[in-house]
């Protein structure tokens, strides 16, 4: 008996400590999920703003043409697939990777027909693991990430649309909704949807309306890359503080659990002794 209790004690020692850890970590992850929200809020303005000037540029333009925005025959597609370099995330990492191979297999009929660019440690070991051809990787990216850090992989991708090495563009990632909710989504980056502009005013480009876009467009796309980026960590420490939440009560619901039995088994303890007290009181009597 008194060796059960002993091993309940540690039990519940153990899971006290267990609970510790995960109620700090929860607390990082909501600390650092004002931080990503906020940066991923400040982004949105200049991305709306870039799109809205590319679209009054091709729409005030007849013939305007360039790469980025003409659909050509799909000979190869590339995905640029973001993921996290840490789990402790619930199905964050999970999500995003099943809706990329599930697109992938429902796409192509070999891995020559695509190829991967994958931001985060887990996505480039799931990748690694089922010999996916992966193009390039970033790992290793800080909890509050700059343009810079993802600057060298946006501009390749975009870059390799543009000299045909693609014929398609996907970008798959978490799309932020809120703490508990993150949507694996996958958008078509490139070739570009149709852009429309409510403008009606005619401008002078200089050197001309090609130029123009020749700098802009893969600045836009860029851009959007790295708010998709923005809205996977804000998603990633969503899905991290969810799921510490949970592991918080789950070790709350064992240590209850623990202490029950303890405290049983502690009452049988005693009651054996008096009964052997009884007993041994009655044999003297």
């Amino acid at each position: 008996m008194a060796k059960g209790m002993r091993e309940i004690k540690r039990q519940i020692k153990s899971t006290q400590n267990t609970k510790q850890i995960t109620r700090a970590m929860e607390m990082v992850a909501a600390a650092n999920l004002r931080r990503a929200q906020q940066a991923a809020e400040a982004a949105r303005p200049y991305s709306d703003k870039l799109k809205e000037v590319v679209a009054s540029i091709a729409a005030g333009t007849k013939g305007v043409k360039h790469p980025m925005l003409q659909t050509r025959d799909v000979k190869k597609t590339a995905y640029l697939v973001i993921t996290s370099d840490r789990g402790l995330a619930g199905g964050y990492n999970a999500n995003v990777l099943r809706k990329a191979m599930s697109e992938i297999r429902e796409r192509h009929q070999s891995k020559a027909e695509y190829s991967v660019f994958v931001i985060g440690r887990k996505g480039s070991n799931f990748f690694s693991k089922r010999d996916v051809p992966i193009v390039q990787e970033v790992t290793g990216l800080p909890d509050s990430p700059t343009f810079a850090d993802i600057k060298s992989i946006a501009a390749s991708a975009v870059n390799n649309f543009v000299n045909g090495t693609y014929d398609q563009l996907f970008l798959v990632y978490n799309k932020f909704q809120n703490a508990i909710s993150q949507v694996p989504t996958m958008v078509r980056l490139l070739p570009m949807e149709e852009v429309t502009s409510q403008s009606t005013a005619s401008y002078e480009y200089e050197p001309s309306a090609e130029g123009v876009l020749e700098v802009l467009l893969p600045k836009y796309a860029e851009t959007i890359i790295y708010s998709a980026v923005l809205e996977g960590k804000a998603s990633e420490f969503g899905a991290r503080m969810t799921a510490m939440n949970s592991a918080t009560k789950n070790a709350t619901k064992m240590i209850s659990t623990y202490t029950l039995a303890y405290n049983r088994a502690r009452q049988a303890a005693i009651t054996q002794e008096i009964a052997e007290i009884v007993s041994g009181a009655n044999a003297n009597a």
